[in-house]
Parts: structure tokens; C-alpha cells; sequence
């Protein structure tokens, strides 16, 4: 679609969560993900409770409204009670607060005097205490991208969610190895006006958590939430966006849903359309011979057809609002979110599904439809059917006003679907369990005094210093192997770009071969290069030396099982004269453009075994020889 950003008045921030490469927030637990079955499950539920303020928080309610309950998953050696919620928090992991004190700094932000633990209320299970505790440390940071400043406004320490592992109409399970693992916070200011370039701060930004060498590495370690708005539209937080590609997507998809949302609601005031009415029929006898397998199961199982009409909504719940997504959609995520149950029908997608004509003009004779009218109907148990229609009878009634404010949870094809409302204002209080932190004079001194090199800084030093290309620097400078770059040409004779092509484009290239790379260790890398810089291996040799290595036997067995031992120099000639004299016919027709195939004889025989580039100087001198020899 050809939008007019600018005009449509776009306006984009977005927050960046890393988990720091640390052990737990407020416990001394290690950051480690388990995937085998627990030896302990806890039940729970949760419930909201009023502020002092006498005020429930919206997002908690309406996760109170689905009435789930919560099965913890404990690993007793490496979970303590404070991610059971049975002790009280221990004093701040200083190693997590230093790193993200070095973080704020990297990003020009200024650290407080004193950092206060907050509670963030959040009741959908994933903290089992019923809140996230968060920490404030820096403010008023920035970055540049593309010449333009763009603000940070805040940087925090927070602690990461428990995982979710399974989810069902009644209960979901937790994992609580990932609750407490400390994450840093990065907030941006609405800033942003185009879909683009968000991607490339965040890649920066990446950049810059990647250079301290302290961040966790790998999926789900680091994850984006955007926030989205149009002139007259309204604020979306978009979750969970865990692929740097997908963010531009993202963002057109979010605009696109929210221009559509508002030709909806433009539309349906040129109709007249009002308030829908919670008024739901059962309309089960229209179904009673249907060839739909949903419906036929509900009734089978004891359920009802239960019916709402929307007035003057026909055409509109088909309507897109996103690559393939329309409006039914949105009302079908309210359903299932508030109702549990699978999905809803509507008269816009009909007859398909197994529903007949005939059953479709006796549904809308019975629901009194005129052909303006849409009918929304679930086929399930009756107290299930009935929550699923009033929160579609909500969301319909929000379609008269525009576009709700929402948390919206990303899908892997750039689309988005309903999580909960956007949570008010005032769900922070201060925790009582900790006391506030002075973060000294002294302590930000240190931290200053040991800042790692920023990443713009570094690549031009990789060009400058280590003649790299200009695309191989800013891989090896993103790379978590930079360090190991650094240290195995300071220790070793041998070209920086023969080992940032190894540990980028070589070792990837294996990996996607299916290789098990991870078993190529930073010793087995030392090795292969110490022998290359005293000669001992030829780089053509690497891609096959670390092949078998990963299959878990050393250098020097790879090196004997290909038969790699180095051959002489005096060795080499001689084999060199001997293909050129067993070639003279091809030297007499090509002259020197026979080097090209004999070339490609000798390091048949050769690979590995010596470099290429003296392979080819001797040949060549040998060449020459043999031409002046065949001169009469």
C-alpha cells in the first residue's frame, strides 16, 4: 500500500529488552533455561487488587476476566523460593547493576543519584508474586541515526518474565527458570516517523549491547516492543518482536490495520450505526442437520449455536485490516481471549465451513438480518459462547469510536493479534522489600574509566588497522566472536581477514551444512591458526580440518585423517616440473593461460598441504621456464 506517512501524522517508539549475561536479579540462581520435565509443579491463581488509590489497573482486570489459573514449573537446584514468591527478595545482583550503568553511559544517558525497586502490577502469570520489579537508572540518554538524534528517554533494570510453556482453556504452565533473569530496558521517544528506520536504531542499539561483551546472546534474549499511533488513531504496543527484519513489517502492518480500522469506523457513522446490544439467540435449531463438523461437535458435546446481530456491519467484519486478516479477526482474538473458545462464524465469510445457503437465510430470518446486518455466531457450551459474544459485542462497540488502545502480540509473519488493553497510568508503587540504592560518584568513575569501544569506533579501526573490507568489519564487529578475532591475531602471524572470513563465513557456511559447529572451541581455532602461521597448514586446508573437528576428534587427527601432513618445498618443485613436463602439448596452445588448469591438477594433489599463492608463484616461474626452453 502507498501511505503517506507523513500525512497520516505516524509516530513510532519502541523498548528494547536484553537479558544481561549474569546470574538472577534479587537471588544468586544462574540464568539457565531448562527443557526436561520438573520434579515440582505449583498451583496458582492470581486476583487484581485495588491501589491505594482505590483503582484496579484495566490490563489486570482483564486478565482476571479469563478466570485461568497458573502451573509453576520448579527445578529445585537451580530455582530458589524467591521465584516462588515464598522469601523476599535478596539484595540486587551489583554485577547486573554495573553493566546496566555501563549501557546507560554507552548511550549517553545520566545515571540517578539514587535507584529506587518499583512493582509493575502484571496478573497474566508470567511473575508469580503478581508484579515485575523494575529499576530507573539512567535518563535523558541519546543516540544519532542517519544524522538525527534520537532520545532515550529512560533506561531501566528490570527482571525477566517466567516462560510459558503450554496454555489450555483452564490453565497455563510456567517455567520459572527465566523469572528473575535481569534484563536491561531501553526506551526510545516517539521519534520515529517511517517504518525503517526504527530497524536500523535498534540495530545500533544492538550494536552497542553486543560491545560490552555482557548481554546475553542467542533467541528470545533480546526482544522489541514498538509503540505505534496515527493521527486519530490510537497507541498499540506491539510485543515480542524478536527479529530485527520483522520490525519494518511490523510497523506497515500496524499502520495498514489502523487506516482500515478507521474507514470502519468512518463507515459505519455515514450508515448511522449505534451501540450493539448484548442481546445473543440461540440459534442451534438452524444447525441441526448442518454438514459444518465444528458446529455438529459443539452440539455433541452438549453445546449451543449462540448468535448476536451486529447492525449495519455487514461487509465490514470481512473487510482486511491486515495481510490476511480482516476485521472477523479481531473480533475472533476478543472471543477466544475472553470466551476460550476456538473461533467465531460470521455472515460475511458465508456459505463456506460446511454451512449451507439455506441455513445462512434461516439464520438471518431468525436474528431479524436485513442485508446491512452481520451475524457473529459460536458454537460451544453455553456459559463459553455467552463470554465470547459479549467481547465481541465490545469490540464492536469500540469499532464505532475508531481504534482501541491495545497490547498486540507479534506473529512471525509481521501480522499482529490481541493480547490485552493497554494498562493505565498508575501500575508502578515502590517495592518495600528493598531499600533504595545510592549509585555513587565513585561507582560511575570506575565504569567511565573501562567502557568498551564503541562499535562505529571499531570497524573503522578493523578497516584502518587490520585492511578488512568494509562489509567483513561491521560482521566481525557484530559478531559475539569479536574478542576471539582480536586474540588470535595478536597472537599469531597470520591475516586478519583469513580469520574473520573463518569465524564468519566459514564456520556460518558449516553450520548451515548441519554441521555441529558449536563444537569447534576457541582452542581448536588457536590451534588450526598457530600451525598456519608457522606453516604447518595450508588455509585451504580450514573448512575441512574444522568439518571433523565438530565431529569431536582434535586438529592434529583431522590433519593426519586427511592426510594433510605439509610436503616440502623441494618436494612441491619437483611436482610442479613434473605436471608442467606431462603437460607440454597444453603449454605450447595456451601459453600462459595454461597456469588456469594446471593450477587446478596440482592442487588436486596438493591441497591443504601447502598455501595456493606459493603454488602459484612456482608454477609460474616454472611456466616461464619451460617457454623459453620451446624457444628456438
Amino acid at each position: 500500500m502507498g501511505l503517506d506517512y507523513k500525512k497520516l501524522g505516524l509516530k513510532i517508539g519502541f523498548e528494547i529488552h536484553q537479558e544481561l549475561d549474569t546470574h538472577k536479579l534479587f537471588c544468586n540462581c544462574p540464568a539457565t533455561l531448562r527443557e526436561e520435565e520438573p520434579p515440582i509443579k505449583i498451583r496458582r491463581r492470581l486476583r487484581p487488587a485495588q491501589s491505594e488509590l482505590g483503582e484496579v489497573d484495566r490490563a489486570a482486570l482483564a486478565e482476571a476476566i479469563k478466570g485461568k489459573g497458573f502451573n509453576y514449573h520448579v527445578y529445585p537446584d537451580t530455582i530458589c523460593l524467591v521465584e516462588t514468591d515464598e522469601e523476599p527478595p535478596h539484595p540486587i545482583n551489583e554485577e547486573a547493576l554495573n553493566i546496566a550503568l555501563e549501557i546507560a553511559l554507552l548511550l549517553n544517558a545520566k545515571p540517578v543519584d539514587e535507584a529506587h525497586v518499583m512493582r509493575k502490577v502484571v496478573i497474566d502469570g508470567s511473575n508469580t508474586c503478581g508484579f515485575q520489579r523494575t529499576i530507573l537508572i539512567a535518563t535523558d540518554g541519546y543516540i544519532e541515526i542517519d544524522g538525527k538524534k534520537v532520545r532515550i528517554p529512560t533506561v531501566c533494570l528490570e527482571e525477566d518474565a517466567a516462560r510459558k510453556v503450554r496454555e489450555d482453556v483452564s490453565f497455563v504452565d510456567y517455567r520459572l527458570d527465566r523469572l528473575g533473569i535481569p534484563l536491561v530496558e531501553i526506551a526510545t521517544g516517539p521519534e520515529f516517523s517511517d517504518p525503517h528506520t526504527p530497524a536500523k536504531a535498534a540495530l545500533y542499539i544492538g550494536q552497542i549491547l553486543r560491545a560490552t561483551g555482557k548481554v546475553k546472546r542467542g533467541i528470545g534474549t533480546i526482544r522489541q516492543d514498538i509503540n505505534i499511533s496515527v493521527s486519530g488513531g490510537a497507541r498499540q504496543e506491539i510485543k515480542g518482536v524478536q527479529e530485527l527484519a520483522l520490525i519494518s513489517k511490523v510497523i506497515e502492518n500496524e499502520v495498514q490495520r489502523q487506516v482500515a480500522l478507521l474507514e470502519i469506523r468512518d463507515e459505519l457513522k455515514r450508515r448511522g450505526a449505534t451501540t450493539v446490544e448484548k442481546k445473543f439467540i440461540d440459534v442451534t435449531n438452524v444447525f441441526s442437520h448442518t454438514k459444518s463438523r465444528v458446529i455438529q461437535k459443539a452440539i455433541e458435546a452438549g453445546g449451543v449455536v449462540l448468535a448476536v446481530k451486529l447492525s449495519k456491519f455487514a461487509g465490514l467484519v470481512g473487510k482486511e485490516v491486515q495481510p490476511s486478516r480482516r476485521f472477523g479477526a479481531e473480533l475472533a482474538d476478543h472471543a477466544k481471549t475472553y470466551g476460550g473458545v476456538g473461533g467465531i462464524f460470521h455472515t460475511d465469510e458465508l456459505p463456506a465451513h460446511g454451512i449451507s445457503i439455506e441455513e445462512l437465510e434461516r439464520l438471518r430470518e431468525v436474528m431479524g438480518a436485513s442485508p446491512i446486518d452481520a451475524v457473529i455466531f459460536v458454537a460451544d457450551i453455553k456459559d463459553k459462547a455467552e463470554a465470547a459474544l459479549s467481547a465481541v459485542v465490545d469490540r464492536a462497540n469500540q469499532a464505532l469510536i475508531g481504534v482501541p488502545e491495545e497490547t498486540r502480540r507479534a506473529l512471525p509473519d509481521g501480522t499482529t493479534e490481541f493480547m490485552r488493553p493497554l494498562p493505565g497510568a498508575g501500575r508502578m508503587y515502590p517495592e518495600t522489600d528493598i531499600a533504595p540504592i545510592p549509585i555513587t560518584e565513585d561507582r560511575i568513575k570506575t565504569i567511565k574509566s573501562s567502557l568498551p569501544e564503541l562499535p562505529e569506533s571499531k570497524k573503522k579501526r578493523f578497516i584502518d588497522e587490520y585492511r578488512l573490507s568494509e562489509s567483513l568489519a561491521e560482521r566481525i564487529v557484530l559478531s559475539e566472536n569479536v574478542d576471539l578475532f582480536e586474540a588470535l591475531i595478536r597472537k599469531y602471524r597470520v591475516e586478519p581477514a583469513l580469520v574473520a572470513s573463518t569465524l564468519e563465513e566459514t564456520i556460518v557456511n558449516l553450520r548451515r551444512e548441519g554441521v555441529q559447529t558449536v563444537n569447534i572451541t576457541p582452542s581448536a581455532l588457536e590451534e588450526v591458526f598457530e600451525r598456519i602461521s608457522k606453516g604447518a597448514l595450508a588455509k585451504e586446508a580450514i573448512p575441512d580440518v574444522l568439518r571433523l573437528v565438530a565431529s569431536g576428534i582434535s586438529v592434529s587427527s583431522a590433519i593426519k585423517q586427511l592426510g594433510l601432513e605439509r610436503i616440502s618445498k623441494a618436494e612441491l618443485i619437483a611436482l610442479i616440473s613434473e605436471t608442467v613436463r606431462s603437460n607440454l602439448n597444453l603449454v605450447k596452445e595456451r601459453g600462459e593461460a595454461a597456469i588456469k588448469p594446471l593450477m587446478g591438477i596440482i592442487m588436486s594433489k596438493v591441497r591443504g598441504k601447502v598455501n595456493g599463492k606459493l603454488v602459484y608463484e612456482l608454477l609460474e616461474r616454472e611456466l616461464r621456464r619451460a617457454s623459453k626452453v620451446q624457444t628456438p
